[in-house]
């Protein structure tokens, strides 16, 4: 049996610096409080299926239309009243969620926006937002 290459192995230093990177990050992140969720709208690729670059302003004009995000954090009291929720959360961490197009508030962060969202605006789960049409 080959052996396999270098660059095919896991470098457990890199694995451990990303790590730490994405907590520094992540730790910015503004906590919401309550029952807040923190969206991060999904941006499409900067190139299409058939290999045509789109420009800034198309790129920028879809993240505001994006009406799908992940679910990068949730206040404490989310999903926690059992009237409203008698089935359970509506979404968790690491979710990919479809909220209304003008809902929560747009925070701008380096690198783009994020959402902060009431937990009655989550309309829906997606298990990939590739699926979605995303039209401006």
């Amino acid at each position: 049996m080959k052996e396999q290459s270098s660059t095919s192995k896991e470098n457990p230093k890199l694995n451990q610096a990303l790590a730490e990177k994405y907590k520094e990050e992540t730790e910015k992140l503004p906590k919401p409080t309550g029952w807040r969720i923190i969206v991060l709208p999904f941006r499409m690729d900067e190139k299409t299926k058939g290999g045509i670059l789109m420009g800034q302003d198309t790129l920028d004009k879809q993240q505001v239309a994006s009406q799908c995000g992940n679910v990068l954090a949730m206040g404490p009291q989310c999903y926690k009243d059992k009237e409203r929720y008698p089935d359970g959360p509506w979404c968790k961490k690491g979710d990919w969620v479809i909220f209304a197009r003008y809902a929560g508030s747009r925070i701008q962060i380096e690198g783009g926006e994020i959402r902060l969202l009431n937990e009655d605006e989550i309309l829906a789960t997606v298990k990939n937002p590739e699926d979605i049409l995303h039209k401006f």
